[in-house]
């Protein structure tokens, strides 16, 4: 089956039932999108699809055929970085790191449709991402400045 991750096609060749998790990671050997609890809950595999967060843990991949994913290899780059990556780096966001590419998943998908989020919205968007750091006020933080980077860009 044909599926486009991060804006290059791959042909892929797996059940059905497999997991959008499994492929990404060892298949296409994205290894930033993480596997946390398997149930769709943590929010560690979070990915997009055709812009939107989905659990690629508990996503077959016969869901997304032919449709646009993004991981977060695809969102920005050490030479140039998203302004979310750039403000966790700023405001030290990780702490184990284990979270981060969901969190950082999750909040692209806010900002891509609200470029002024309130805490509230912010709260919403992010409430289904686990960090077991605790890190939430950082987060919140650094969301808080991209979304200013953002408008003055």
């Amino acid at each position: 089956m044909k599926i486009a991750v991060n804006g290059k096609e791959q042909v892929v060749d797996f059940e059905p039932d497999t997991p959008l998790l499994w492929v990404i990671r060892d298949e296409l050997k994205l290894k930033g999108t993480k596997f946390g609890c398997g149930k769709g809950l943590c929010g560690a595999c979070t990915v997009h699809l055709n812009g939107s967060p989905i659990r690629s843990c508990i996503t077959p991949v016969s869901a997304v055929e032919n449709q646009n994913i993004t991981t977060i290899e695809g969102i920005g780059t050490e030479e140039n970085p998203h302004p979310l990556q750039a403000s966790w780096a700023e405001f030290n966001v990780p702490q184990c790191g284990y979270c981060q590419s969901g969190q950082l998943m999750a909040a692209s998908a806010l900002l891509a449709n609200n470029q002024s989020p309130t805490d509230a919205d912010i709260d919403t968007a992010m409430a289904s991402n686990i960090c077991r750091c605790g890190t939430y006020p950082r987060i919140k933080a650094a969301i808080h400045h991209a979304a200013d980077s953002l408008k003055n860009s």
